[in-house]
């Protein structure tokens, strides 16, 4: 990884290696990287698995798809959060979202 942000320093994980009993070093980019990005990498983890992209569209509406897509993803996310006794799937409430 390359950064102008972080320097080549090297942080403690706060885990030790089964086998050597060795802290776990990693490069204060990387690190930053894993600690931050755990969001976006599951909104493009639940993306990818309805995607409504398909290769004979233009691709200025691929761009409004992916974003039309975006928000119905942070519209379940936020109904996910506001209503934690409903355990609603993301399928589910692409299809209630459809019905609707």
């Amino acid at each position: 990884m390359m950064s102008k942000i972080h320097d080549t320093t090297t942080v403690n994980t706060g885990k030790k290696d089964e086998k050597t009993n060795m802290e776990i070093k990693k490069p204060c980019t990387v690190f930053q990287y894993s600690k931050f990005m755990k969001g976006v990498d599951r909104a493009n983890q639940y993306l990818s698995y309805y995607s409504v992209l398909r290769r004979t569209v233009k691709w200025s509406k691929k761009v409004v798809l992916y974003l039309l897509n975006c928000a119905v993803f942070n519209a379940f996310f936020v109904y996910r959060t506001l209503n934690t006794n409903k355990k609603l799937k993301y399928k589910n409430f692409l299809h209630e979202v459809g019905r609707s």
